[in-house]
């Protein structure tokens, strides 16, 4: 099984026996990676972590098993039966669809154009390129992703100029950062406690699942895909 992951923390989380975990980053690379995993074999695709919230009733910690991605217009739908283990394992996730972007949408009015364009309830980087690739190999597909910033929360300057292309973060920038725009601390240190819920919800959600992802009997699941 392959899981992508956009960050370095999403990686040790997702880790395990029978995993191939690939963590996108700036998401450059990811297709390339992916293509070179599938060839190694694989029986499917996972895209897992953190996302941005677009529904305003979505709160840090959330967790989403996504039921369609979109991106330009388009809807690639996930895997019915795997969406659906998924929820029986995870009782309180919330079964909808994710957008994919190219880059962060930190904005509350850019969130709330996006939910209303797209009705998608929460916002990632890298489950588009993963339906993507599912689709052209016709391999089964889903989407786990927890709320980290509500869709009425900004992420401040100071977050995303951390973000390296390797998926880690660089605190040295972040604080130099601050060093130039004090006025951001107030939303650094709710992104913190928005992130520290937000990765305790994950790290929950993979226990629950188990080794297999919650599929034991991942290898007889039915292809479902458009």
């Amino acid at each position: 099984m392959i899981v992508v992951v956009g960050m370095a923390f999403e990686a040790r989380i997702a880790a395990g026996p029978g995993m191939t975990v690939i963590c996108s980053g700036d998401g450059r690379h990811l297709p390339a990676s992916l293509e070179r995993a599938i060839d190694a074999g694989c029986r499917g695709l996972v895209s897992f972590g953190v996302a941005g919230g677009l529904h305003p009733e979505l709160r840090s910690g959330s967790c989403i098993v996504a039921s369609e991605i979109i991106v330009d217009q388009h809807r690639m739908p996930t895997d019915r039966h795997w969406a659906q283990s998924l929820l029986h394992s995870i009782p309180e996730a919330i079964h909808g669809p994710l957008a994919g972007v190219a880059a962060p949408v930190s904005d509350p009015r850019a969130k709330h154009v996006l939910h209303r364009k797209t009705g998608a309830i929460a916002v990632d980087m890298e489950s588009h390129i993963v339906a993507r690739i599912a689709a052209k190999h016709r391999l089964p597909m889903t989407a786990i992703r927890v709320i980290t910033d509500p869709a009425a929360r900004a992420l401040p300057p100071s977050v995303l100029v951390g973000m390296r292309p390797d998926g880690t973060t660089d605190m040295v920038a972040v604080v130099r950062a601050l060093v130039r725009r004090p006025q951001d601390i107030p939303g650094v240190v709710q992104a913190a406690l928005d992130a520290r819920a937000a990765r305790a919800a994950l790290l929950r959600g993979r226990q629950l699942l188990g080794p297999g992802l919650g599929l034991p009997n991942f290898g007889e699941l039915e292809l479902d895909v458009a």
